[in-house]
């Protein structure tokens, strides 16, 4: 996840309360493991334990939800060979029942958006493994029949207030090598079988501060154990769940001044792997866009040459934090959705030109939910609407954007 106000990297910031939310009741309706095929799941998605929970707390909580064909979105995408998703937690579907029900509805694939991040699975330094709400968020998505994007195993950033600021700098090489290579061994073991990808490497590129590989020299890790901790943490992964598929993640190649240079960092470090025999799987494109200048801004032609230069090196390409920042467009509502809109169309209209794109998730399914009003909520106090529901869980015009881009793509092979 990147800060899109030009900060370099952005913190996880917890919201109060979270806690305190209630446990998932019932157990899921069957445990997806990373073999299983991705179809679309036999029988009506609302049927199951969260949907028919929705129903019974109160239907009122999700009236109007998802306005039109139940699902449209997952079967689109699915129709093409493509999976749709979003990113979820815990604290956002057991308490919200309408939302709960949305979700399983028309998300057809489950990101973990923070259960497996560290604030939730290692709260303080001294802290021992917590899969308390990871095994919650994959329970809730396989009794939904959608196969999870767990994330991540390399990350310097969602350590929460148990940290300090700077904790993962002062470990020496050994202290590093064992904190981070004995959870990604615990963590990846737990689950294995049970999810379908992991994030292996999230945001460890830059396009100025790399190495002659790509590598961003900034990152803790490189600093604590070396540019093999990349090599390394994939190797592990594929050890303990050699089934799934493994992903580097990264953000920043679409707009901005350094766009072109973060395009040739990931290259360089995806050919830095593949030389080594590493087992990468996939490219992880956060496309994390911002309406005010994304149409003059977004060079399609170059953008659709570096997916290709992805593809050409046999990665399949998952979309996997996608949402449409609106600052410097007016507080209007009807004028920032369609500006939202125009620019899921135009970018989702050049990534699914190409067929190793198998994955589209956006960060969040409605803005009742999303990290920019957490985080960066906009100067002139109008509530952020990035995603394609709102906040009373109705379709925008991104979703419809969104779905006819799905109908309108070509048709690919399913991962």
């Amino acid at each position: 996840m990147a800060d899109q106000g030009g900060l370099r990297r952005r913190s996880f910031l917890v919201g109060g309360g979270l806690g305190a939310m209630a446990m998932l009741g019932g157990g899921a309706a069957q445990i997806v493991t990373a073999g299983t095929a991705w179809a679309e799941p036999a029988g009506d998605p609302r049927r199951t334990a969260a949907g028919m929970a929705a129903n019974t707390a109160g239907a009122g909580a999700g009236a109007g939800a998802g306005t039109g064909a139940a699902g449209a979105l997952r079967r689109a995408a699915l129709a093409k060979g493509i999976r749709y998703g979003s990113s979820a937690a815990t604290w956002q579907v057991q308490p919200d029942p309408g939302y709960a029900e949305l979700y399983a509805r028309e998300s057809g694939m489950l990101l973990t958006e923070d259960d497996l991040l560290w604030y939730r699975l290692k709260p303080t330094p001294d802290a021992p493994l917590d899969f308390t709400y990871g095994d919650q968020i994959v329970q809730y998505a396989a009794g939904n029949g959608q196969p999870v994007l767990a994330a991540h195993l390399v990350w310097d950033e969602g350590l929460g207030d148990g940290w300090e600021p700077d904790a993962l700098f002062g470990l020496g090489e050994r202290e590093a090598r064992d904190l981070l290579f004995g959870t990604i061994k615990r963590e990846v073991a737990h689950y294995a079988g049970r999810v379908k990808a992991w994030v292996v490497a999230n945001e460890v590129t830059d396009g100025e501060d790399k190495d002659a590989n790509g590598y961003w020299t900034e990152e803790p890790w490189y600093q604590t154990i070396g540019p093999s901790y990349v090599e390394e943490a994939f190797r592990l992964a594929h050890r303990h769940d050699p089934r799934a598929v493994l992903l580097i993640n990264e953000f920043g190649f679409e707009t901005g001044d350094d766009a072109v240079a973060r395009r040739r960092s990931m290259l360089k470090a995806i050919d830095h792997l593949k030389s080594r025999n590493v087992p990468v799987h996939a490219l992880g494109v956060q496309a994390h866009l911002n309406a005010a200048w994304f149409a003059e801004t977004f060079d399609a032609k170059a953008y659709r040459s570096f997916l290709r230069q992805v593809a050409a090196r046999g990665l399949s390409i998952f979309i996997t934090e996608m949402d449409v920042q609106d600052d410097g467009l007016p507080a209007d509502v009807a004028v920032r959705d369609a500006a939202v809109a125009e620019v899921y169309a135009r970018y989702l209209s050049v990534a699914l030109q190409e067929p190793a794109v198998k994955v589209v998730l956006s960060f969040g399914l409605s803005d009742r939910y999303t990290w920019l009003q957490e985080d960066y909520p906009r100067e002139d106090g109008a509530a952020r609407r990035p995603l394609p529901f709102d906040e009373d869980l109705r379709p925008k015009p991104a979703y419809a954007a969104m779905l006819r881009a799905f109908r309108q793509a070509p048709a690919r092979r399913p991962l």
